[in-house]
């Protein structure tokens, strides 16, 4: 198997009902998954780039998060209607979304 340019990760981590922080899962990233993988297959991107679940990737307040290696980008509230973007500008244009780029505190 190739090694693919770029491997995206989507946290699906998923915390107890109740918990203040929430979790990727409970606002809707299996769904933002299943677009980013359809979204990267429709563009004939794959295996080129590759798109799997995650574990937590912290900032679950932010969520969903995703980050783009090896770019080292990581974004945050990533919903299902921002996948096509996403997969134009930055993946295929190499042009970060700076309106979903995650505040990493530095």
């Amino acid at each position: 198997m190739a090694k693919p340019k770029r491997h995206i990760f989507v946290c699906t981590h998923d915390r107890p009902p109740g918990d203040p922080r929430g979790s990727c899962k409970q606002r809707g990233s299996e769904a933002v998954l299943d677009a980013m993988k359809g979204e990267l297959y429709n563009n004939d991107l794959m295996p080129d780039v590759k798109a799997t679940r995650s574990g937590c990737l912290g900032g679950c307040e932010q969520g969903v998060v995703m980050v783009v290696y090896p770019d080292n980008v990581w974004y945050r509230k990533v919903q299902v209607e921002d996948v096509p973007f996403l997969v134009e500008d930055h993946v295929m244009d190499d042009e970060v979304v700076e309106r979903l780029l995650m505040d990493m505190g530095d």
